[in-house]
């Protein structure tokens, strides 16, 4: 008799109980983070561009595209939302040299530092939840 296959078995009460106790988590997570960019003074969207920006590794600097990508929004919607971090001091705008049409994004001093601050905290609630996450998923993967 073949072995079911574990992508096509039907999940136990445990394992859905798991994925439920994980969902939470990452729920209050959000949740926390919301609060934390409301605190400091700036929309979560915004705390998010900050910290997909801050976090590009690629070679060119980050653009709206990117930025885009990154927070699976319109790219339409990002140019928007860059048009107000630029406005609220919190991003450079700038032209590529090697492409005109290109526009660069760089946080600005302010926004380093409240981005510091929130990783900061962030970080501090991630410490604190890794246990119950990985606690979570544990039984899931029986």
């Amino acid at each position: 008799m073949a072995s079911e296959d574990p992508q096509t078995a039907p999940l136990s009460q445990e394992q859905y109980a798991a994925l439920a106790e994980f969902r939470y988590r990452l729920r209050r997570f959000l949740a926390f983070s919301e609060a934390a960019a409301g605190r400091a003074g700036i929309p979560p969207q915004q705390h998010q561009a900050l910290l997909a920006l801050a976090g590009h590794v690629g070679r060119a600097p980050p653009t709206v595209g990117l930025l885009a990508e990154q927070l699976l929004i319109a790219p339409h919607t990002a140019a928007e939302l860059v048009a107000r971090m630029v406005d609220g001091g919190l991003l450079t705008k700038g032209r590529a040299a090697e492409d005109r049409r290109r526009s660069e994004l760089a946080l600005t001093p302010r926004a380093e530092n409240l981005l510091r601050d929130l990783t900061a905290a962030h970080l501090d609630e991630l410490r604190g939840l890794a246990p119950a996450l990985s606690g979570a998923l544990a039984p899931a993967a029986t």
